[in-house]
């Protein structure tokens, strides 16, 4: 039976529940352009592609957008200053998270972070959430040129800590896990929970590589059984 190497994770909708803070930033810049704000529910649909993405699909008020609106950049900029300021007010750890990852580090399993989020975003949130000790190696959206689903990313975390990408279980809840995690060669176990824009990405994925942090420790000698 093959054996886990390393496991890495996504961040938003995988190990933090951000939704609550983008939406005041969203909203805080809306807000600066003369916008109506928008209720959480919907920004939670547009979480999972980057800041620009979430800001772009924002300023359309949809999520399935052709091309993004012409004033993006700059709204971007407001969006930047306004999360910083709301980074981590309201923003949480998912149930069994902590206790997950205290049992795969016991365990002696080296483990990363591969998020689209901007870097000055992504250390302050883990640090912030009290799991930076988890992660000697954060790949944030901004780490290389390419993000997600690209899987030069996972590919770039895997060489970091020193593991073959094949022996990785890639963590995570959106359409660009699932797709960095196949184009690299890892295997994907999505969370129960997230953010629901993408549900449908999903359709065939494996019932048995559903599951939360603390039921993936529970189960990770065993994770690659057919």
């Amino acid at each position: 039976m093959q054996n886990v190497a390393a496991v890495l994770f996504d961040l938003d909708g995988t190990l933090v529940d951000s939704a609550p803070d983008l939406t005041t930033a969203v909203n805080r810049m809306l807000a600066d352009r003369q916008r109506s704000p928008m209720p959480e529910a919907r920004v939670r649909e547009w979480i999972g592609n980057g800041a620009r993405k979430l800001v772009a699909r924002a300023l359309a008020g949809q999520r399935h957008i052709a091309s993004e609106p012409a004033e993006t950049e700059d709204a971007l900029a407001q969006f930047f200053v306004h999360y910083t300021d709301c980074l981590v007010d309201k923003s949480v750890l998912y149930p069994g998270v902590r206790a997950g990852l205290e049992r795969l580090k016991a365990l002696g399993l080296p483990l990363g972070v591969v998020t689209n989020k901007p870097g000055r975003f992504t250390d302050p949130l883990l640090k912030a959430m009290d799991l930076a000790e988890f992660f000697p190696v954060v790949v944030s959206g901004d780490t290389l040129t390419v993000r997600k689903p690209d899987p030069a990313p996972l590919l770039h975390a895997a060489s970091a800590l020193n593991v073959p990408i094949e022996h990785c279980v890639y963590v995570g809840d959106s359409l660009a896990d699932r797709g960095a995690a196949d184009a690299a060669g890892a295997l994907l176990v999505r969370v129960p929970y997230g953010y629901p824009g993408e549900e449908s990405a999903f359709a065939g994925h494996p019932q048995r590589l559903t599951m939360r942090v603390d039921e993936l420790a529970e189960q990770i000698n065993g994770i690659f059984a057919a």
